[in-house]
């Protein structure tokens, strides 16, 4: 059947079911991307993206000038900030006399300035200004420890390691992070993040893959140290948004320079402190305000996380060759019940035979007098000058101090 079209005579009749259709192209696939990567392209890109994150780390460390004094402990405010830990313990340990005490805010002094703390005293009544070495993090706990250790610390090997084994870890179940109530602590980014299970850590699973992420990568590990030093603890894009306390607020960071907080250099301790030192309204007797003894619920050691954890950082780093001695202690006894006291001992004295049993060296000081502890567990600055001068005296730690390990007496053969 042939149709013709209005307006057209019937010579010229064209058969509509004879003109073909337009035919559509078919789209790419992938989308309408003007450059794709073949395979071997891909394999580049791959490949200068790994070396750029495994140079920038590096070639950072050539730029960035970490001065350190005789008695530098990470500043307050990088206290979370573990890859310019594990550079100062690098610049630590470039010495094989030199000592490092690991430990929490005990070793890193809470309430004192940086000459008032356990690893100067224990300097200056040594003869030698850098001997011991102040690796302690303020808020480090056995937990975080072994996270900190394993990561961040491959320059503990072959040498002598203190380690402080503080007991207020044990004083309750929330302190022990054993108990199944969600709460925030410290450092929750160096604990187990998968096994062993801590009960009170209720992060989702991206939190605990960035975490993994983060100590097993130096490049994340870098970035963190970046928004730690740099940027007050945000993203860039955080800290461009960063508001002021004014009405209405403002965008204080809006139009600087990105990249200009990074010319600053890193942040140190204020000179004057008003937080800590003698001078402080915090460096006090923790009794001056009327405080009395009170009961804990302690956990025992063999329920312990905290002590287990321990446990898993001493052999960590006996695996590694180290000759460790450990501090326990001193606990401020005076803080805890008359009735309690017995059972706080026995507890002790279970850590300790252990630590003996595992041919480990430890020295367990007496407590120190009341009026020179500031709480359960920190010394002021007189407390520290009398714990260091009997560690210093303390014929075990005299022996340890001063011996090879059994390997380099070997090698020296």
């Amino acid at each position: 059947m042939t149709i013709v079209e209005p307006g057209i005579s019937s010579g010229t009749a064209t058969k509509r079911n004879s003109v073909p259709a337009t035919a559509v192209p078919a789209l790419p696939p992938f989308g309408v991307n003007e450059m794709r990567l073949n395979a071997r392209e891909w394999l580049v890109t791959l490949a200068i993206v790994l070396i750029v994150a495994f140079a920038v780390p590096r070639l950072w460390q050539h730029y960035e000038s970490l001065p350190t004094a005789a008695d530098y402990r990470l500043p307050y405010a990088l206290s979370k900030d573990y890859w310019l830990y594990q550079r100062r313990l690098v610049q630590a340990t470039d010495d094989s006399t030199r000592i490092p005490i690991l430990g929490d805010s005990v070793v890193w002094g809470e309430y004192v300035r940086p000459d008032g703390t356990l690893s100067h005293f224990m300097n200056s009544q040594s003869g030698r200004a850098d001997r011991f070495i102040n690796c302690g993090i303020n808020g480090l706990f056995p937990l975080a420890m072994e996270g900190l250790v394993e990561n961040y610390g491959a320059a503990l090997r072959n040498r002598r390691v203190i380690v402080h084994c503080n007991l207020l870890w044990m004083t309750s179940p929330k302190a022990d992070l054993s108990i199944d109530k969600e709460e925030s602590f410290n450092h929750s980014r160096l604990v187990p993040q998968f096994s062993p299970r801590i009960p009170c850590y209720k992060a989702n699973a991206e939190e605990r893959l960035s975490a993994t992420l983060e100590n097993h990568v130096a490049f994340f590990a870098w970035t963190n140290h970046l928004q730690n030093a740099y940027y007050d603890q945000k993203s860039i894009a955080q800290w461009t948004l960063e508001e002021d306390d004014s009405n209405p607020p403002r965008y204080v960071n809006a139009w600087r320079n990105p990249l200009a907080p990074l010319t600053a250099g890193l942040p140190g301790e204020p000179t004057n402190d008003p937080q800590r030192g003698p001078t402080s309204a915090r460096h006090k007797p923790w009794n001056k305000d009327g405080a009395e003894p009170a009961p804990f619920e302690w956990v025992e050691p063999s329920a312990s996380l905290q002590w287990q954890a321990f446990q898993r950082v001493i052999r960590m780093l006996q695996s590694r060759n180290d000759n460790v001695l450990v501090v326990v202690g001193p606990f401020n006894e005076h803080l805890i019940v008359e009735e309690q006291r017995p059972t706080f001992r026995a507890w002790r004295k279970t850590i300790v035979d252990w630590l003996e049993q595992d041919h480990v060296a430890v020295v367990m000081p007496d407590t120190l007098p009341s009026q020179l502890y500031a709480d359960a567990s920190h010394p002021l600055t007189e407390g520290y000058r009398l714990l260091a001068s009997r560690l210093v005296e303390n014929p075990g730690f005299r022996a340890w101090s001063g011996a090879q390990s059994l390997q380099r007496v070997l090698e020296n053969r």
